[in-house]
Formats: C-alpha cells, sequence, structure tokens
C-alpha cells in the first residue's frame, strides 16, 4: 500500500515554518500539529470525544512500551488494534519505546541485539529487538510507527554518543529490513519514521540527519532534544536537523515542548510535536493560556470570575471560571484535573492552528517574536 502523502501549501516569509497537509489511511492533519500523548492507550482524563469535539486533536500517540505489557499484543490484535480497542478513528502514532528504555536506566541492557529491560509493573524480564518492536508496533496497528533507537542521555561524553548512534542506524536497517518482510495489519499503512541521534555534537547529528535522509522513509524525526539541555542548544541542533533533513517530508521533534518550544521548533521547520506537558502540568495546576502561564491554585484566583483564558473565547474550559476551577484543586475533586487536562490541551491545539494560520498569511515570525514573550509570563 503507498505510505501516507505530505504536501506543503505556503512557507513563512522570514523563517523556514511551513503550513502542510499529511495524509494518512485514517485521515488528513494539518501541519504544524501537535499531538496529544495517550501512553496506555487514554490521553490522562480525558475522553476520545472530547479528543475529537472539544481539543479537535487530529492524530494522537501510544507508547509501544505501555501497551506491549498491558494490555498485551495478544489482546489488542484480537481487538483489531488500538483504533478499534480504544474507539479512535483518526490517525494514531506510536513511540518506540526507545525512550522510554532510556528512561529505565538502572533497569535495563543495552546490546547489539537489542535492549533488556524489567518491567516497572512487575519486575518481570523482557528483550526489545529491532524487530520485535517492529511487529509490536505492527500488532498495536499505528498509522506511523517510530524506528527503535537509543536515546543518549544528557550529557553524554563524545564517545558514547558516536556509539549510540551507530547502534541506532544499525537498529534502524533491521527496522527496514523487517517491514519489508512484514505485511501491514488491518488493512491500512504503517509508516516508518527514522529517528536522529547524535548527542550534542554537530558533526554526530549530521551524520546522523544524512544517514536517516538517505533511508527515503515516509516522514522523519529528531530525537534526543528536551532531555535536559539548554533551550538555545536544544534549537541549536534542530535547526541542524531541519536544515538536512528532506524538505518534502514531514519532521516530528520528539517530546517537545512548551507552548513557547512549539513556536521555535515551527520556526525552525518542525511540522510535528509531542508532549506530556499539557496534561501532567494540568493535573497540577499549571495552565497555558494566550496571556501567559497560570498557576491556577494559588490564593489570587480564589475570587477571579472570569473565564479561564478570555484570550481565545471559544476554548471549551471557558464555560469555567478561574475561581470555580481553583476551588475544584482546593477541594480535590477529580473533575480539576478534567477541566485543566481539557484547557491545555485544547490551547496547544489552538496555538498550532492560529501558527499555522499565520504562515498562511506569510506573517508566522513577526507573530511569533511577539507570541513567544507572552506565553513566558508568569500571570
Amino acid at each position: 500500500m503507498p505510505q501516507l502523502q505530505f504536501s506543503i501549501q505556503q512557507t513563512d516569509n522570514a523563517s523556514a515554518a511551513r503550513a502542510g497537509t499529511i495524509i494518512t489511511d485514517h485521515g488528513t492533519i494539518q501541519t504544524p500539529i501537535f499531538m496529544p500523548v495517550g501512553t496506555v492507550g487514554s490521553v490522562k482524563a480525558i475522553t476520545q470525544q472530547q479528543l475529537q469535539t472539544d481539543v479537535q486533536a487530529q492524530i494522537i500517540l501510544g507508547n509501544t512500551y505501555h501497551l506491549y505489557l498491558r494490555p498485551g499484543i495478544d489482546i489488542l490484535n484480537r481487538a483489531g488494534g488500538l483504533h478499534q480497542f480504544m474507539g479512535w478513528n483518526r490517525p494514531i502514532l506510536t513511540d518506540s519505546g526507545g525512550y522510554q528504555v532510556f528512561s529505565l536506566a538502572a533497569q535495563r541492557k543495552i546490546k547489539e541485539e537489542g535492549v533488556t529491560f524489567q518491567s516497572h509493573i512487575d519486575g518481570s524480564r523482557h528483550l526489545f529487538t529491532p524487530e520485535n518492536v517492529m511487529d509490536i508496533q505492527r500488532n498495536i496497528g499505528a498509522d506511523i510507527i517510530m524506528a527503535f533507537d537509543e536515546c543518549p542521555p544528557y550529557p553524554s561524553d563524545y564517545v558514547y554518543a558516536k556509539n549510540s548512534m551507530r547502534l541506532t542506524h544499525r537498529w534502524l536497517d533491521s527496522c527496514i529490513a523487517r517491514l519489508a518482510e512484514t505485511p501491514d495489519l488491518y488493512g491500512y499503512t504503517q509508516n516508518l519514521f527514522p529517528i536522529v541521534q547524535g548527542g550534542t555534537y554537530n558533526d554526530l547529528r549530521r551524520a546522523s540527519a544524512e544517514y536517516i535522509a538517505s533511508k527515503n522513509t515516509a516522514g522523519n524525526a529528531i530525537g534526543g532534544l528536551s532531555v535536559g539541555e539548554p533551550e538555545e542548544i536544544m534549537y541549536d541542533f534542530t535547526a541542524l536537523c531541519c536544515s538536512l533533513l528532506p524538505y518534502n517530508k514531514p519532521r516530528y521533534l520528539m517530546g517537545v515542548g512548551t507552548p513557547w518550544n512549539i513556536l521555535e521548533g515551527i520556526a525552525l521547520g518542525v511540522d510535528m510535536f509531542d508532549c506530556v506537558m499539557p496534561t501532567r502540568n494540568g493535573r497540577n495546576g499549571m495552565l497555558f493560556t494566550s496571556k501567559g502561564v497560570i498557576n491556577i491554585k494559588n490564593k489570587k484566583w480564589a475570587c477571579d470570575f472570569s473565564v479561564i483564558d478570555e484570550g481565545i473565547p471559544a476554548l471549551v474550559s471557558n464555560y469555567y471560571s478561574k475561581a470555580y476551577l481553583r476551588h475544584l484543586f482546593a477541594a480535590n475533586e477529580i473533575l480539576a484535573l478534567q477541566i485543566a487536562s481539557l484547557h491545555n490541551l485544547s490551547f496547544y491545539l489552538w496555538l498550532v492552528a492560529e501558527a499555522r494560520k499565520q504562515i498562511l498569511q506569510r506573517n508566522f515570525y513577526a507573530w511569533k517574536q511577539d507570541m513567544v514573550l507572552i506565553l513566558k509570563q508568569r500571570l
């Protein structure tokens, strides 16, 4: 079956930002786009109906590591894949589990064959190889599947970063070979995105981006950033990777980030983003708004009966006031987590939609410069 299609409708007049369209068998995605993270087949505190109608999510993420452990691949296969299992008929991307294995540093062992790790659920031991990670993602049934990679920590010394990058490239070759000998499942196309690694070394990042580009896959990802390095370093390496990755393929910056990180990434030529921040921070009372960042638990909001984000009247979260949401957090009501998560996700999707609008008008860079300063404010 043919791989996903990507086209660019417009580019910005003063940055590398572009407005594009990705067509998958489960629907069309307008870029730049933010992808809510549904690690175990659920975006925390948000129903699939809310994702579709209120958040207006066009694509969501699942995670290979977590879905493999629970509910397990057999159940997902019997259900007809993750789309059927969770009742979501729009595109899904699955992370390969490389980052989760990276985060389990004390419980895993990396070797040429793959990674042996210990389950965080019951302590059982498992092996991820490039081949079985492709098989697992086939069975999960995502529209976009990520190559298995090693995500080196920050900081990493040069030798470690170089060896890690080379291992990631060898694993990529194994992923490509495995996909070539196995069919798409469930009657639709499953598209591979390789991942650029190389730590924070220019020559390694350049070599990795060039190697990944040579594989001519449906799209490409930039990994190993937003793992503790300063923002400016993240931007520098994002710019380098975007300058080397194919212009006519979607570019995905993994695990990024704050609203201002996303706008800066768009300006550098990135099309796709994901991050747990809107839901995780929302559950802790941090709200991202068009006027800046709010800690809704602060007493200053106790008698503020204005809507949550006056700058974006259309947000469904504006049914509620700041005072009411603060009250829910103070009372430990579950509804507080839902409203805050719904707000942050809706805001993120509004932000990338507005960025797209500005790109189409060829006014993105000027708008971004003003917007970044506003979004960083603490209210």
